[in-house]
């Protein structure tokens, strides 16, 4: 085999200084030891990659011929490398997160755009579940991450980090009965009233705070929620930021209670097992979020 990583580290370092000299230096070596490595690797290759009839080495059309293909492998093997060194630190094959549906569209998937530039090979699955389904496939040990709405009471089994929070907007088309500023609905008519929750499951699974009709349909995406709202088969609670466009123009209206707001707030914690160490890239995906949480305002 002509190309080894030793080989190919001499090769770039010549193309890229211009002369045995320059390379040697740069690799910490004598130039005429450079100079043997590229006359073994001619040799092996059958091929002249540097013209010596100067004081530089010039490439030849046969070296640009394979210095992309070259560096490719160069950076692969750095890649290689970078990752042998990191599962040795402790990083995980796969992380995976498990988030309930609402938080979709929040701020928790920022660092992970941080977490793919510094651990590029680790893979990253987000899995969308009920509030219940996360806890419960943290606890199995299919997630290392959950994020979900506080909870009242403390399971000693769990850490957690408080991350936020998520604002909902009550929603409807403009025709619909609950968009109706001028009666608002009491509760009776609230509880008869069609409500469509982004989960999966039974309702009683999603947040408590979030179901308030006996009536209710399911949806497994905002945007399928979004659509059966403006159809006028039901009201959902949305995320603002999702719904601000379309209540400005009319599309959407939010929809009046009697006897509460038509927005809900709901704080967010992000929750792992205590006594599962976790990996270096869950570990970092915390201290991302601890570093973004302290550059917001805080819960009063």
């Amino acid at each position: 085999m002509a190309f080894t990583s030793e080989s190919l580290r001499v090769f770039l370092a010549v193309l890229e200084a211009g002369s045995f000299s320059a390379a040697a230096r740069k690799l910490g070596r004598v130039p005429s030891a450079v100079s043997m490595a590229i006359s073994q690797l001619e040799a092996e290759l059958d091929l002249e990659l540097f013209d010596r009839s100067t004081r530089k080495a010039l490439p030849t059309a046969a070296a640009h011929a394979l210095e992309p293909q070259a560096r490719q492998a160069a950076s692969q093997l750095n890649l290689l490398d970078a990752h042998a060194l990191q599962l040795h630190q402790g990083l995980e094959a796969r992380l995976v997160l498990a988030m309930a549906p609402e938080l979709q569209t929040g701020a928790w998937s920022r660092p992970l755009a941080i977490l793919a530039r510094e651990f590029p090979t680790l893979q990253i699955e987000v899995r969308s579940a009920s509030q219940a389904e996360a806890v419960r496939m943290l606890h199995e040990g299919s997630v290392q991450l959950a994020l979900v709405f506080e909870r009242p009471g403390i399971d000693e089994r769990e850490a957690f980090l408080e991350a936020g929070s998520q604002l909902l907007t009550a929603v409807a088309a403009p025709g619909f009965a609950a968009a109706n500023d001028s009666c608002p609905l009491g509760e009776a008519q609230m509880a008869d009233t069609r409500q469509i929750i982004v989960g999966t499951g039974e309702p009683t699974a999603s947040d408590p705070q979030i179901v308030l009709s006996h009536r209710v349909w399911l949806s497994d995406s905002y945007l399928a929620t979004l659509d059966l709202v403006q159809a006028g088969l039901g009201w959902a609670y949305l995320p603002q930021p999702l719904v601000q466009p379309l209540l400005a123009t009319g599309a959407l209206t939010e929809v009046a209670f009697d006897n509460m707001a038509s927005q809900l707030r709901l704080w967010v914690d992000i929750i792992w097992i205590k006594n599962r160490p976790l990996g270096l890239g869950a570990a970092r995906y915390l201290e991302l979020m601890r570093e973004q949480l302290d550059a917001e305002p805080r819960r009063a």
